[in-house]
């Protein structure tokens, strides 16, 4: 290596993170490096390895050395690619013993690096991410923007609004070209690689995704997509669960009964909000609460435990969480067969759930369940669905079994176990769940129970009374029989007595003149 290393002039080693966040690059461009640069093959290596394996960081380090590579040449900077030629599980690492035989100075923007460097003393030249003084998506983000749209090509586009609420506004009327897209992606990703609250959640040959403070960053690139594209999503309110004015009924539900919640709703509609509201009430309540999540987009106390769905198996979480004990687990953005199953041996294991899914309607969220578990089996898995629209608790639905006459049905002989979805409020029935032939159907009945109840009250009270009237107002049945008819009413009494049971109403008789 003496002929490296000439006298009176220093020799540079960088590491992996000054080329991956551009450091190198901005040094030599700024003319800041006088002497020799020496990179090490095996840093080639290491990112060709990764670009291979479909992961941005190996494409974002060839990239950078490419142009390292020019500046040099442009500025008259020596480059030597040499070799560690030793084994090693961790390229930095490597490269920082590297330097110590070397004799030279190691560049690198991790602060344990260089600490480690001044033990062994070895000159070092730390650099900071210059990102760390501000990250370029804030500038496009006020108080009311939702949600960043960039894509090479087009011009930058924000939603600004509420959740349900939102309009479409151009940020900028120049296009933005791919280096723009690939400069904001680049730090992006640099900043969650060397932020402990940040995290790259997903690292695929054409999508990332990453959670880097409050923002939850898509970033796609060819071949998935037809150009570079990031989407960021920021929160705009964090509020607590008092804050969306539920009834003390349902406060008293989530104290006392419910423990297989589903929060439901479309896209963009705040279930993630609502589910982090709920999470905090908990946790308040002096409950142990944990999530699963992917990303981790919860802005949640350090209390709560977040899990990734990416970092673990389906078994891993599964046998955390029943060790651990939580009473709550909040199962963010449930969507494969994995997640529901995942959800159902918690939930049949006494751990309290409180499971997010994408939904149009209330019911649809449910029947999520259907074809994926036992029709007896879901009243014990969820007690209680929550739909969100436009920010607020729009419906609230209470689910459970009996065993009685499908509404619609008139032979005896056809009752059957019934899952009854009712309005939690109201306590209106709305949805009966049965098993019908080989087929498990969801029938709506509500409006069809009072024409049912009315039309059997009728041709049961008509066949003996022809002349009574009936009226039926919510859950109250009024029956007007003409005083002189009284004599026939003793012979239908029992028959109101059964309705009255199987249809849970109030059968009230009363005689006019």
């Amino acid at each position: 290596m003496s002929d490296v290393k000439v006298f009176g002039e220093e020799v540079y080693v960088p590491d992996s993170t000054v080329i991956i966040n551009g450091t190198l690059r901005r040094l030599l461009d700024g003319r800041k490096l006088l002497g020799r640069l020496v990179i090490c093959r095996e840093l080639i290596e290491y990112f060709e390895v990764l670009a291979n394996e479909g992961r941005s960081l190996g494409f974002i380090g060839l990239e950078e050395l490419r142009m390292i590579r020019a500046l040099s040449s442009k500025y008259g900077v020596n480059i030597d690619y040499l070799a560690i030629n030793k084994k090693f599980d961790n390229i930095d690492a490597a490269i920082l013993g590297f330097t110590y035989d070397l004799g030279g100075t190691l560049i690198t923007s991790d602060r344990v690096q260089a600490l480690a460097a001044d033990v062994l003393g070895i000159k070092v030249y730390y650099m900071a991410s210059s990102y760390e003084a501000g990250l370029t998506l804030d500038g496009f983000f006020d108080r009311d923007t939702m949600s960043i749209h960039l894509k090479e090509g087009v011009k930058p586009l924000a939603k600004k609004g509420r959740p349900g609420n939102w309009y479409l506004v151009e940020l900028n009327h120049n296009p933005l070209t791919r280096d723009d897209v690939e400069l904001i992606a680049n730090e992006a990703m640099e900043l969650a690689r060397n932020s402990s609250k940040s995290i790259i959640e997903v690292d695929r040959l054409g999508s990332t995704i990453i959670q880097l403070g409050d923002y939850r960053i898509i970033i796609t690139r060819p071949p998935m997509s037809d150009g570079w594209e990031i989407t960021a999503v920021k929160p705009l309110l964090r509020p607590r669960l008092e804050d969306y004015k539920l009834s003390e009924k349902l406060l008293r539900r989530f104290d006392e009964r419910a423990e297989g919640i589903l929060i439901a709703g479309a896209p963009g509609m705040g279930k993630t909000t609502f589910a982090q509201a709920l999470a905090e009430y908990y946790l308040r309540r002096k409950k142990i609460v944990k999530t699963i999540e992917s990303p981790r987009d919860m802005r949640l106390p350090p209390q709560v435990t977040q899990y990734s769905k990416v970092y673990a198996s389906p078994d891993e979480l599964h046998d955390v969480l029943l060790l651990s004990r939580p009473d709550y687990t909040v199962f963010d953005e449930m969507r494969t067969d994995d997640d529901f199953k995942l959800y159902v041996d918690l939930r049949l294991a006494g751990i309290g759930m409180v499971g997010v899914v994408h939904a149009t309607t209330a019911i649809d969220a449910l029947q999520r369940f259907i074809r994926r578990v036992d029709l007896g089996m879901i009243p014990s898995i969820i007690d209680t669905v929550i739909f969100i629209d436009r920010g607020e608790v729009s419906k609230v639905y209470v689910v459970n079994m009996t065993v009685k006459l499908p509404t619609g049905l008139k032979e005896v002989d056809l009752a059957r176990p019934v899952v009854e979805v009712r309005d939690f409020l109201t306590d209106e029935l709305e949805y009966e769940i049965y098993t019908f032939g080989e087929q498990t159907v969801v029938v709506p009945v509500k409006g069809l129970v009072s024409a049912g109840i009315e039309r059997r009250l009728k041709d049961s009270i008509l066949n003996y009374i022809p002349s009574a009237n009936v009226k039926i107002n919510g859950k109250l049945v009024t029956i007007y029989v003409p005083k002189d008819e009284l004599r026939h009413l003793g012979k239908v009494t029992k028959k109101f007595k059964r309705i009255e049971r199987e249809y849970d109403v109030k059968v009230e008789v009363k005689v006019i003149e």
